[in-house]
């Protein structure tokens, strides 16, 4: 795109495959294929995913595009790493698990976009939010089928949390994967999504491939951009 190199995957659903595709990529990148020896200069990758997502939020209209600023993992896949938790990653999981509950089946991580690919790519078409991803599609997001479920209010718990103004946004099943690897592997790494669906007033994208196109055209453009 432009003079920029660009890779386009599809990793499938959830943080079990996001975490065979970073590690995968790195590996390409960073590690000597025959000698298996880490090389001493590790390359740096810039990780966009373009995905789609539901919302919580009533005012956040179906066809929006979201911009991910953090995202808390619900998943438990950054519990298998090693890493140094910073002082906001600290207060920021304090003050949620204090909201979610005690009883919540799996201890959350928090993890933030690149600050600076974030402002590279953020303009006003965006709505800049805090992600949640989920482990599953129904019993972790609060659905219920024939399986009774664990955590009936799961959704209007993550719609009333706030954390020094922000508030949660979307949710959906890979941020949390794509931001914590990129983290402790040295990448940038944001996430946008377009809201196909919201649950809070019950709305449904009526032409959802569309919504798709225009989240891929724009970032296709913000891409064009970057230096």
């Amino acid at each position: 795109i432009g003079n920029k190199p660009v890779s386009v995957l599809s990793t499938g659903i959830g943080t079990d495959n996001i975490d065979i595709v970073i590690n995968e990529l790195d590996t390409l990148f960073n590690v000597d294929l025959e000698t298996r020896a880490v090389k001493d200069n590790p390359v740096s990758l810039n990780l966009i995913r373009v995905g789609t997502s539901g919302t919580f939020q009533e005012d956040i209209e179906v066809g929006s595009l979201v911009l991910s600023k953090a995202v808390v993992g619900l998943d438990a896949l950054m519990g298998f790493y090693n890493y140094e938790k910073t002082e906001e990653q600290k207060d920021f999981l304090a003050a949620f698990e204090g909201h979610i509950g005690t009883d919540f089946p799996i201890r959350p991580y928090y993890f933030t976009a690149d600050e600076g690919l974030f402002r590279e790519l953020f303009d006003e078409k965006y709505v800049e939010g805090i992600t949640a991803t989920c482990a599953g599609f129904y019993g972790p997001q609060g659905r219920e089928l024939r399986a009774g479920i664990s955590q009936p209010d799961l959704i209007p718990k993550l719609a009333s949390f706030r954390y020094k103004g922000k508030r949660m946004t979307n949710f959906e099943m890979e941020t949390s994967g794509i931001f914590g690897m990129a983290s402790i592997l040295g990448h940038r790494a944001c996430s946008c999504n377009a809201i196909l669906a919201n649950r809070a007033n019950g709305t449904f994208s009526k032409d959802p491939a569309a919504e798709v196109e225009n989240l891929i055209k724009n970032i296709l453009a913000s891409v064009e951009k970057l230096p």
